[in-house]
């Protein structure tokens, strides 16, 4: 398949609402997902959504065993998420930073539940549904929030806390984000 250029902050494609996708198991679908895949490892990514490669449907993927761009995240198993649907359980919100590959080289201080359900439906449309905390519940809220065209900097409310990597993180090693 083939690495998709990943669509940046300020192009009007990643503000809009993506769709419902309404048939599975399509040659359409693989390919989009093979796509998303093979961008997301290109680019050391813990997630992507289909509107950050210009594709308008509710389709995320995520997932990381161990990445420089988290170094202290635990792992999050890969997934495939179609059509989700978020449900908090509880009010616990919890702060921590964050990075996008459509917003390369920049982090910022988002606030998010601590704990999730999420439901949906993979590649073949057998059901998903998972309650989840930590790193991998931010993980799926800033995937998610793509298909409701949110980037991660509209969640910021000091936006002292948003800024370069390498001026948040001189230790880290400059990486794409």
């Amino acid at each position: 398949m083939s690495i998709r250029p990943v669509l940046k902050m300020g192009d009007s494609r990643l503000y809009r609402q993506a769709k419902p996708v309404t048939r599975f198991s399509t040659p359409e679908l693989r390919t989009l997902l093979q796509d998303m895949q093979d961008t997301m490892a290109a680019m050391n990514g813990a997630g992507l959504a289909a509107p950050q490669i210009g594709e308008d449907w509710q389709v995320v993927i995520f997932g990381v065993e161990r990445t420089s761009r988290y170094p202290d995240a635990e792992a999050v198993p890969y997934t495939v998420l179609i059509n989700p649907v978020l449900t908090p359980l509880g009010e616990t919100m919890t702060e921590d930073w964050e990075g996008c590959l459509s917003i390369p080289g920049m982090r910022g201080l988002v606030s998010r539940f601590e704990y999730l359900r999420y439901q949906g439906s993979d590649q073949d449309g057998k059901p998903i549904e998972r309650e989840v905390s930590g790193f991998h519940a931010r993980v799926v809220q800033h995937e998610c929030d793509h298909l409701q065209g949110i980037l991660y900097p509209m969640r910021i409310p000091d936006l002292r806390k948003f800024g370069y990597s390498d001026t948040f993180f001189p230790d880290q090693p400059l990486i794409d984000e």
